[in-house]
């Protein structure tokens, strides 16, 4: 429920503190040795204040850009190896009462049809997803208190955890929906959602007010401070994000790490992910209308920025971007992306439906098996592993863990049987045998006897129907 707030949040995104870390970048960027003393300590995997990240960003000097980009690899292997966490969307609903002029779903637009599900339209949908190999989803919704009020939510997740196609089910929902209020969050939470999303489209509240003109997401400060209630709720996992081209990056940039240092500072966990979004395509929405759109060369530098200064932090991007970019992404820092994924509301029943009310054109339209396929050809693990929030790893102790550098213990064997799974339920040929191979390399990979050894035997259950366990 919408109820106006604080300027708490221009407390901790501070207008004037960014500017003068912008001023700040683009005099210390020149200096060779102060760029070289921020890489320094970034390879010591405690992560970069936003101004040290600021003269990363602002580095134009050909060799160290290439230190930046080695450095992003290097982190994201220590702390994440080669997994890859798979999830896809699901949408709920495309009602929304907010005038946000980047989005499709704006209350104004009449070109493209409303839709929200039923709850058996929604159990269709995740049968169809679970009959691809999805374990995780991302539940979408436009913010609509009388057509997408926070029961239909509720009820949707109920709806979505009691379905079961083949013996598999879906293991996690994390939302994707509006900010709310403490209590609403509390709800949320009780009804076992993984990681709560919120992105803040841009940080600059001069600019927010103009992409936002009407409805609640127009209330800046409620908006930047849902994290705090989210967290007060009982969300300790929570996801925030930007989407880039809708204002400088280089202030996004700033901004978005300042609301992580904020979040570390006050509940001592800061975002379990961060999302890279850029603008594009869809509906009545043209990117020539946005100036600050990024192109490639400077997005790819932004994440490899991102993954050194929030070294712990699951980072993802979505089918938005084209498979030869994503491709690109993985060696900067990116932990987490969708697959065969449908950006409409009843997208993955009706193909009709899909090109009718999909929020933004999807770039990378290969279905799930290609992209896993993919994935292994690169020598990356497919995961689908959901253990974490089963074991109550979240929030600070999932950070700890991470910190520790012991996350990989359980997170390598858990992606190596979630794989399996996968391997045995829905791959096709090609993609086994690139599986079952790349299975055997990583196991003897894993440091510790006990765990291989523990992985070994489940995967002998996994080949003999033994799915009792759930990782």
């Amino acid at each position: 429920m919408y109820n106006p707030s604080s300027p708490h949040a221009q407390e901790f995104i501070d207008h004037t503190e960014v500017l003068e870390t912008l001023e700040e970048a683009s005099r210390e960027s020149k200096n060779h040795s102060r760029v070289l003393q921020i890489l320094e300590k970034a390879a010591k995997c405690k992560g970069l204040t936003h101004r040290e990240a600021a003269i990363l960003m602002d580095c134009d000097d050909p060799e160290l850009e290439e230190k930046i980009y080695a450095l992003a690899l290097e982190i994201k292997q220590k702390f994440y190896g080669n997994r890859i966490v798979l999830f896809a969307p699901l949408y709920l609903s495309n009602y929304c009462i907010n005038g946000c002029v980047y989005c499709p779903y704006h209350a104004k637009n009449r070109t493209i049809p409303r839709r929200k599900l039923s709850q058996e339209e929604i159990e269709a949908e995740v049968r169809a997803l679970i009959r691809t190999g999805h374990k995780r989803l991302a539940v979408e919704a436009g913010e609509d208190p009388r057509n997408n009020p926070l029961e239909y939510i509720l009820d949707s997740i109920r709806t979505i955890y009691s379905v079961k196609e083949g013996g598999n089910s879906i293991r996690r929902v994390n939302v994707n929906i509006a900010a709310t209020d403490v209590d609403s969050y509390r709800k949320l939470k009780a009804a076992g959602i993984g990681t709560y999303i919120l992105f803040q489209e841009t940080y600059n509240k001069e600019q927010y007010e103009k992409l936002h003109p009407t409805g609640p997401k127009s209330d800046y400060c409620w908006h930047t401070e849902a994290m705090d209630r989210a967290q007060e709720g009982g969300c300790d996992d929570v996801g925030i994000g930007v989407l880039f081209g809708l204002n400088n990056y280089r202030y996004e940039l700033a901004a978005i790490l300042m609301h992580a240092e904020h979040l570390e500072a006050r509940f001592g966990v800061g975002p379990h992910t961060i999302s890279v979004p850029r603008i594009c395509p869809a509906d009545d929405i043209d990117t020539g209308d946005f100036p600050d759109a990024l192109p490639d060369r400077i997005f790819r530098k932004l994440v490899a920025v991102l993954r050194v200064s929030v070294p712990y932090t699951g980072m993802i991007v979505s089918t938005r971007e084209s498979a030869r970019m994503r491709a690109q992404l993985l060696d900067c820092g990116i932990s987490q992306i969708s697959g065969g994924s449908r950006t409409s509301v009843g997208g993955y029943t009706s193909v009709e439906r899909h090109d009718e009310t999909a929020q933004f054109d999807v770039s990378d339209t290969r279905p799930l098996d290609d992209v896993v396929r993919w994935l292994l050809e690169s020598d990356h693990i497919p995961s689908f592993c959901t253990a974490c929030y089963r074991e109550g790893r979240t929030g600070d102790r999932f950070m700890s863990l991470c910190k520790s550098g012991k996350i990989g213990l359980c997170c390598t064997p858990n992606a190596i049987m979630t794989l399996k799974e996968y391997l045995m339920d829905y791959a096709s040929a090609d993609t086994r045998r690139l599986g079952e191979n790349l299975i055997k390399k990583s196991l003897a990979d894993i440091p510790s006897e006990k765990v291989r050894d523990i992985t070994v035997r489940h995967l002998r259950e996994i080949e003999e129907g033994k799915r009792d366990f759930r990782f």
